[in-house]
């Protein structure tokens, strides 16, 4: 409140294409290792698995929007991206989360 930022937080469902999990699995490791050491706005980011065979999901959340485009932008985001795009069987879906006070 008083003009301060609100958090910016998403989470992505992934689907792994058959085969390719292990891969997957040491991909987003080895990258959300690089997050949490080199984004200081970065206020949470993990993966994880979920009870349907080959699911998973990461659940990022950041200081404001310029911690998340700051993000986006990254070299390490560019650099890691593609490969753990290509172990997927269907594009990410996307949900923004927004953060309120349960009445």
């Amino acid at each position: 409140m008083g003009g301060a930022m609100a958090r910016v937080a998403s989470i992505f469902r992934l689907h792994v294409k058959e085969g390719r999990e292990r891969e997957f699995v040491e991909r987003v490791n080895a990258y959300a290792e690089i997050v949490r050491r080199t984004e200081p706005g970065t206020l949470y980011y993990e993966y994880y698995r979920l009870r349907e065979p080959r699911r998973y999901a990461v659940v990022e959340c950041f200081a404001d929007q310029a911690a998340e485009d700051a993000h986006m932008a990254s070299a390490a985001l560019a650099e890691h991206a593609p490969g753990i795009v290509d172990c997927l069987a269907e594009p990410y879906v996307q949900e923004h989360l927004d953060p309120f006070v349960a009445p």
